[in-house]
This record gives structure tokens, sequence and C-alpha cells, in this order.
């Protein structure tokens, strides 16, 4: 019996090793592209995928396959997304009408930042951040300002990991990360300065559980060129506070 359940799990984690290894730009790929990225054989990944395809998690065309909307109907019922991204919906709507910026909201996965909604503004820079997808915490605003909140030990995770260098701006000294952080807590505001990328900045706010640590954060993102951070740092502020009262108020707080 515990060796069929050690089976079936190592064959789960192919499968997860399968799914993850699409990224938010690929059309169609094939079992070699697969294998390749996976590390597992072609012939392991051709049959992974054509089971995958027969439950609508994967779709077929030709020898290649795609992510299926089968994957994107189960996601939308993941309670902690659907519940903040519900709630934070109006806000983000108005935030985004304050500064005309984009206007971001992002749960902290491990070391990483998972985008739950975006809302871009016409005229805005092009961003790495695509719903659904991830970025490394440290390099960003919203990242920042969970991180200011969440667990001790979270933190001292990621400040004990090799810091990631995205941009020539990005922060590596973990002393330096830290600094940001204690004033983060002092503000309640973090700031991507073309960390995440050349030209772009960014203004953070957490969204709190009524505990006081983090649930996600909502940023507005814009060019470094024209986005004045001393006038949005306040709007994206006071619309966090006012979200993080709405699911308090409402009994709604998603677990983390």
């Amino acid at each position: 019996m515990s060796t069929q359940v050690t089976d079936e799990g190592s064959f789960l984690r192919r499968v997860a090793t399968v799914l993850s290894a699409f990224r938010a730009d690929d059309g169609d790929l094939g079992a070699s592209e697969l294998a390749r990225r996976t590390g597992l054989p072609k012939s392991t990944v051709h049959r992974i995928t054509l089971g995958l395809a027969e439950a609508g998690l994967l779709e077929r065309h030709g020898g290649q396959v795609r992510l299926g909307l089968r994957l994107f109907e189960i996601g939308q019922r993941v309670p902690r997304q659907r519940v903040l991204r519900d709630a934070a919906l109006p806000y983000m709507t108005d935030l985004r009408e304050a500064t005309r910026q984009t206007v971001h909201l992002a749960v902290l996965e491990g070391h990483e930042v998972v985008y739950v909604e975006i809302l871009p503004t016409p005229g805005g820079p092009t961003l790495p951040s695509r719903v659904g997808g991830r970025f490394p915490a440290p390099v960003t605003g919203v990242g920042k300002a969970i991180l200011a909140f969440s667990p001790a030990e979270t933190v001292r995770a990621v400040l004990q990991q090799e810091l990631p260098r995205i941009s020539e701006r990005s922060v590596i000294a973990p002393g330096v990360l830290a600094r940001q952080l204690d004033r983060v807590r002092t503000e309640g505001v973090a700031f991507d300065r073309e960390e995440s990328g050349a030209g772009i900045v960014c203004a953070a706010s957490p969204v709190l559980a009524p505990d006081g640590t983090a649930l996600g954060a909502l940023s507005v993102s814009g060019w470094s060129s024209t986005m004045r951070m001393a006038r949005v740092a306040p709007a994206v502020r006071t619309a966090a506070l006012a979200l993080s009262r709405a699911l308090g108020a409402q009994g709604e707080t998603p677990h983390t």
C-alpha cells in the first residue's frame, strides 16, 4: 500500500511539473520542448499530456498542446484568489481612475508574488507582470509590501537566500532589503524604483488581515519619467487600508 501511495505521489509530481513548465507567453508546445524544460523522458511527457488533454486540462493542436480552458475555470474557484479579487476590484478601479496608472493585486507564494488581477492603463509601460504570473518578491513593490507584514520566519527565509538581480537597480544586499522592510512597516508603503525593470516604478501597500499580517498587496505602476511617487503613494495606501477594512468587516478575510 505504501509503495502504491509513493508511486501515485511521484506521478502527481510529474504531472505538476509538466503543467508548471508552461509559461505565460507560450502557445503550443511539443513533447520534446516539454521534456527539455522538465527533465522528464519524452515518452513520460507524451503519456502525461495525453491524459491531461483527455481531462480537458490541456488542448491538443496537431502534435502539440497548450493549457486548456478547464484549468482557467478551476483556477477561478480558488477561495483566496476569488474572495480577495472580488473584494479588491472596486478599489482597484477607483485607484486606476485616481492615478491613471496600472494597478496590480498580488499575493505571496514562497519567495515569489503571484499576480491575481491587473488593471492596465492606456499608454502605460509594458510590464513583466501577467495575471497568474510570478515574480521574485524582493524586487517588486507588492512583494516588499507583503514581506514587511509577513511572519518573521518568512522574511528570514527570503533574506537568507541569494537575492535575485532582475535589473541594475535590484537590491541584492540582505541588509539593505531588511532596512527597506523596516521602513515599509513604519510608513505602510513600499517602492520599486526600477528594481524590476528599467524605467518602471511602483508604489505598493499591503492588504492586511485583522491580526496585522498581509493577505496581499495593491500597487500602482508606471513610467519613472512620468509617475510621481509622492502623489500615488497616499492613494494606494488609502485604497489598501479601505480594502483591508472591508474584508475584515465582511468576515471574508481570505486564508493565506
